[in-house]
């Protein structure tokens, strides 16, 4: 049999591409990983991606899920050896169903996000995952790493806005599980199982996503703090005095935002004089249900006692949307000014809240002890302990040094965050990145339950290879 012309039978000649076709789809997005593939196939319904993986099953084909390609840890790309097959869901973007009463959208792998959050906003309703990349990238890659994003303080992660999956499994059968339902307590939670796996037990083709009321107003602030110390300090009173209204807190690093209105000349740091060059700032937002009215009292109170107390040198609140949208823009153009600056070791990593700014000092002065001159390059989402911790060449240092040190920089790193209770990965998944160190930082029995749930799920061990687990 023909592999090729069969998958063209299946889905389309045009949809199978090899060659010079394929190959901007099998690099990613940092140009970290180069692979191969027999093909891309792009499917345009759950019953071709069936027909598709089956295909793959009879031959042992190896299937790797491709969405937006914006991920950071090679979980998208196959390997070098040519054996498998990309699919990509990109044709798969329909809306299936918007149910307002119920408050729930049902939609495709393959709906970009922005697309998504759009959708929502004209049913009246939020969708509230929001990510830097969410202009290219797809729910199905947002469910299969457990996006997490800015709003992660008030709404959680990717999978706390996930009530029902619709997966192709490994062996190409379609499981519907597309429930709208918030309580259902009928055995093990197979949606969360596929959840977080990148696409190595099964395909996510759809979802069924939860759907809030539109916020009657927002307020946006971004402070200017002496300290990563008092950050932490305010984001406990600002929960104490926003509640559940809180609903991001982003933390930069002063010589971060520094770098990003250096290059890109079009933004600006909203403050004047010392306090534009504050050692570090905050961005949060507040989502209020009542009115514009209250949004701004209740900023003002707890932000003008923040700074009575010191806690903030100086506050500047967005006075209209197109304020708070520039506010946004400095901090989601960090990880474009990190990639035209050039390469670094990146590191997205989760620790207790109470323990970040010690997890920071402590891992700076380490890092400098054994990589003297390095920059630390840190922002994050500070509301959930998220920190996106990297380390870049230095003035005096080039590109390929500290690369060509970056196992060395990842275990000091790693050893902190797991010294500090924390998880070395928060947000961007494992894939390929991280895979072996979870041998360091897991226990035996954690690694053996998951590869007895990776063995059921996929007995011939073909859906994405080498990604999370050692194959």
């Amino acid at each position: 049999m023909n592999v090729i012309e069969t998958l063209k039978g299946l889905v389309g000649a045009e949809h199978v591409l090899t060659g010079e076709s394929a190959a901007p789809l099998l690099v990613d997005w940092r140009g970290r990983y180069q692979g191969a593939a027999i093909a891309v196939v792009r499917p345009a319904t759950t019953a071709e991606v069936s027909a598709v993986v089956r295909l793959c099953a009879e031959h042992r084909i190896p299937v790797v899920p491709l969405g937006g390609n914006t991920g950071l840890c090679g979980g998208a790309t196959p390997d070098q050896s040519g054996s498998a097959l990309v699919l990509s869901l990109a044709r798969m973007t329909r809306i299936r169903a918007i149910d307002a009463d119920n408050d729930t959208i049902t939609v495709e792998a393959g709906c970009v996000l922005q697309s998504l959050q759009e959708e929502a906003r004209k049913a009246d309703r939020l969708f509230p995952l929001s990510l830097a990349a969410e202009g290219s990238c797809t729910i199905g890659g947002n469910l299969a790493t457990n996006a997490g994003g800015t709003q992660v303080l008030r709404y959680g992660n990717a999978r706390e806005l996930a009530l029902g999956l619709e997966v192709v499994t490994a062996s190409g059968e379609i499981w519907n599980g597309l429930r709208g339902l918030r309580k259902d307590n009928t055995g093990y939670d197979l949606r969360d199982l596929f959840i977080g796996s990148e696409g190595t037990l099964g395909v996510i083709t759809a979802a069924t996503l939860k759907l809030y009321p539109l916020p009657i107003a927002q307020r946006t602030a971004m402070l200017a703090l002496k300290s990563l110390d008092d950050a932490v300090a305010f984001l406990s009173r600002a929960r104490a005095g926003f509640g559940a209204s809180l609903t991001g807190f982003e933390v930069m690093e002063g010589e971060v935002l520094q770098a990003v209105v250096g290059l890109f000349t079009q933004l600006r740091i909203p403050f004047e004089g010392a306090s534009a060059h504050s050692p570090w700032f905050a961005l949060l937002e507040l989502s209020d249900s009542e009115s514009a009215e209250h949004a701004q009292s209740r900023f003002e109170a707890v932000l003008g006692e923040a700074i009575e107390d010191g806690l903030i040198t100086d506050a500047a609140i967005a006075e209209n949307i197109a304020q708070s949208k520039a506010m946004w823009h400095l901090r989601e153009s960090i990880p474009l000014a990190e990639a035209a600056l050039g390469k670094s070791v990146k590191h997205d990593v989760s620790i207790p809240i109470s323990r970040i700014a010690e997890f920071v000092h402590t891992t700076n002065a380490a890092l400098q002890a054994h990589f003297k001159g390095v920059k630390h390059v840190i922002f994050g989402h500070l509301g959930d302990g998220n920190l996106h911790y990297n380390v870049a060449p230095g003035p005096a240092q080039s590109e390929g040094q500290v690369l060509g040190q970056q196992d060395e920089i990842y275990q000091l790193v790693h050893d902190s965050v797991h010294a500090h209770g924390g998880s070395i990965s928060a947000e961007h998944g494992v894939g390929q990145l991280k895979r072996d160190q979870l041998l360091r930082y897991k226990s035996a029995l954690e690694l053996s339950l998951m590869r007895s749930i990776k063995n059921a799920l996929d007995p011939l061990g073909i859906m994405n290879p080498g990604k999370v687990l050692q194959s």
